[in-house]
């Protein structure tokens, strides 16, 4: 079945049968309209024809009324062209039609026109011959039209050789007719992202600790001041640009995704980062990352379970966010760092210090995780992912990088309790 437009006006769900039917019955039309359009054409021809042959067969007097009357065209249509009259050698002479005697059998509108449209050295030259030959062609050719549109048949007829002559011209064996396209498999339609349709530039992401998210244009410093509402202080400031996604990781073991050139930019405070996405009420963020594809996270709760996800597997396409870490009751998300490194760093609310291999972890989409480290009392504080060879490093309460580069005595297994963290270490028990 196929959707036609029926006399093009009409929509309608057809047949290849009542296709065929509608296109023969619209060539059938076609060809009345055209006969018809032709037949009119052909009266009017005749029409000045009959003038022609009559103003050629009274030439004299044709001139004398164009060249003497004040009213040349009224003249000739009030003219019996069955009266003789003599030809006039100069004005006086000139006797005008409209001083006789009126016929109703005088020259048309249509002819008269005609002929005086016509030049005197055209007028000139009409043979009669010539005149007489054109309109016994159009006779007969009328005739054919008058016949074929009143005889079917004859109009079937006409079509059908109408039909054939296409085919000649377009048909497989007619030169340039063969079939020029091919069946082929449809090639795979590439997805054009939405960040291609948006102009790429650089961006600095702030928001603070009571979820209020804008950006500045550029890349600005990650330590500059920046204002924030009473009450309200900074939390994350990352670089990022207009064309990335980037994610927001909650307490309720949810992702959520926004689009850089989305933020609220300018110079206001920005706007509650809870009025883009479903994060709750009782819900906090737990860190702000810019999406880069093939990059891996450690997310853990503060039960002390956790895995490594692939940061495409945590992009949102909905408010609502995407459920990566199972949690429950009272345990949240704690922890959810980039990748760098060989090594997972656990610390406890007990101020232990577990170090194990990163790949005692599992890698997995969604889920609550393995154990990361053995709590008597209290769960995760933090962990973080490093390289071994150059050590672990955090900040002290004086804000300066320490680094520790023995660390047997905090190596282990994966699921150990751990051993008192190192003097220096935050009281927050965080490493940065």
């Amino acid at each position: 079945n196929m959707n036609v437009l029926i006399d093009g006006r009409v929509p309608k769900v057809c047949s290849l049968k009542e296709v065929l039917r509608a296109f023969l019955a619209h060539r059938q039309d076609v060809l009345i309209r055209r006969s018809r359009h032709r037949m009119d054409k052909i009266d009017h021809r005749l029409e000045v024809l009959e003038g022609f042959i009559t103003a050629f067969l009274n030439l004299d007097r044709v001139i004398d009324i164009i060249r003497y009357d004040a009213d040349p065209k009224a003249a000739l249509m009030a003219e019996d062209w069955g009266r003789k009259q003599a030809r006039a050698t100069s004005e006086k002479d000139y006797v005008s039609p409209l001083t006789l005697p009126h016929t109703e059998d005088g020259l048309s509108d249509v002819q008269v026109e005609a002929i005086l449209n016509m030049r005197l050295r055209s007028l000139r030259k009409l043979e009669e011959m010539e005149l007489l030959k054109e309109q016994d062609a159009l006779m007969r050719e009328r005739a054919e039209l008058d016949d074929l549109l009143n005889d079917d048949g004859l109009q079937w007829k006409k079509i059908a050789g109408e039909l054939r002559e296409v085919q000649k011209q377009f048909g497989k064996d007619a030169p340039g007719g063969a079939r020029r396209t091919t069946f082929a498999e449809a090639g795979e339609v590439e997805d054009v992202p939405l960040e291609a349709m948006i102009e790429r530039e650089p961006i600095t992401v702030i928001c603070s600790k009571m979820g209020w998210i804008r950006t500045m244009k550029g890349h600005q410093p990650l330590d500059a001041e920046v204002k924030f509402k009473d009450g309200d202080a900074g939390r994350f400031v990352l670089h990022a640009e207009t064309t990335d996604r980037i994610l927001l990781a909650g307490t309720n073991g949810r992702f959520y995704t926004l689009l850089g050139a989305n933020l609220p930019g300018g110079r206001g405070m920005g706007e509650p980062v809870r009025l883009m996405v479903d994060l709750p009420n009782e819900a906090d963020i737990v860190e702000l990352l810019v999406h880069r594809p093939g990059e891996k996270f450690l997310v853990a709760s503060s039960a002390g379970d956790g895995f490594i996800v692939p940061a495409d597997e945590v992009v949102a396409q909905t408010r609502a966010g995407k459920v990566v870490l199972n949690v429950r009751d009272d345990v949240r998300t704690a922890v959810c760092r980039p990748i760098q490194g060989d090594h997972v760093a656990c610390v406890g609310e007990n101020r232990k210090v577990l170090i194990f291999a990163l790949d005692e972890l599992p890698e997995m989409a969604r889920g609550k995780g393995v154990r990361l480290q053995k709590y008597k009392d209290g769960g995760l504080s933090d962990a973080t992912t490093f390289a071994l060879a150059e050590g672990l490093s955090w900040k002290d309460p004086a804000g300066r990088t320490r680094t520790e580069t023995v660390l047997d005595e905090w190596l282990a297994k994966r699921a150990s309790a751990g051993r008192m963290a190192p003097r220096g270490f935050p009281r927050d028990n965080r490493f940065n």
